[in-house]
């Protein structure tokens, strides 16, 4: 007997709901855009008189270390560490792009999600290269995740799939939002980077909706031991990224004792009080998506996200 192409009504609810969702975020794309090449301020010389991030989002902040320091060096690191985040999001940006890419491959092109997820392409690219001239001009090096994490960051972006790719996209943005908000609005930040904070908040509120309902989706029916791996996935994702975010070489570019400076961030409670406080409604998220399993939450805990 032949099979039924007929799909059940339900789903083809779910398909239009989809698709109206993503005509939005079309729409909004096409009035709230920025082209970083024009609205950030690339011409004015850098300004040491001011922070690359609120000191309070300093991974040394509220640490005896950093009681020590002159009013120089605090500047000094808070924008070898915001140079840091955004050469992170450089790196998980690419990995975003070719897993949106090979998501989209070879599927309907007239479909509005397809043309969203190309929009989205287009962002992420914009904002990379920003990212990439506003770490240079924080007078940072390259900096670059260890080599573990670039090997594994390899391998997720290869295998990853379905709400395992949408919902680490989602996680990685949720955690540079809440920071980027408070830096936009802080006027002890140099100007031309609030400028790229305000940028990426903007832009990026449509990319975490569309990583929020495609999850959803991924998931609707999504049997247990799916569900459970990629939990696991998400989690493991998760904490590479987080944990990529600043690493030694930063304590070394602002003159400080690299040691020193690695071990009392990572004995630091205030930072980490602030990483747990920012992602309170990613978790809620993930668990009302099954997606806090118990192996899960043991790499959400150790990353400081919970």
């Amino acid at each position: 007997m032949a099979r039924s192409t007929v799909r059940p009504e339900s789903e083809d609810r779910h398909v239009e709901e989809e698709q109206e969702v993503a005509r939005r975020l079309l729409d909004s794309a096409a009035k709230l855009s920025y082209d970083p090449a024009t609205e950030v301020d690339w011409d004015t010389p850098l300004d040491k008189d001011f922070h690359g991030a609120s000191p309070e989002w300093s991974t040394l902040y509220s640490t005896a270390y950093w009681a020590e320091l002159s009013d120089a060096q605090r500047k000094e690191l808070t924008r070898q560490e915001a140079a840091s985040v955004a050469s992170t999001g450089i790196w998980f940006e690419m990995i975003l792009q070719q897993m949106v890419l090979r998501d989209m491959y070879a599927k309907d092109p007239t479909d509005p999600r397809f043309q969203w997820a190309l929009t989205e392409v287009a962002d992420e690219c914009r904002h990379s290269i920003m990212f990439a001239r506003g770490a240079a001009k924080l007078g940072a090096p390259a900096y670059r995740p260890r080599r573990l994490a670039i090997e594994l960051g390899r391998a997720f972006k290869t295998v990853a799939f379905g709400e395992a790719a949408y919902a680490a996209i989602l996680v990685a943005e949720e955690v540079l939002d809440v920071m980027q908000r408070d830096w936009m609005r802080d006027e002890r930040v140099v100007p031309f980077v609030r400028t790229i904070n305000n940028i990426h908040v903007v832009e990026e509120s449509r990319h975490m909706k569309f990583a929020r309902d495609e999850t959803r989706r991924r998931l609707r029916g999504a049997s247990r031991a799916r569900r459970q791996f990629h939990a696991l996935v998400i989690a493991i994702a998760s904490y590479v990224i987080v944990t990529s975010m600043v690493g030694r070489r930063v304590y070394e570019s602002a003159g400080l004792d690299v040691e020193r400076a690695v071990a009392e961030a990572r004995a630091n409670e205030h930072h980490k009080s602030l990483m747990r406080s920012s992602c309170a409604g990613l978790m809620e998220f993930l668990a009302s998506a099954g997606l806090l399993t118990r192996p899960a939450l043991a790499f959400y805990k150790r990353a400081h996200l919970i």
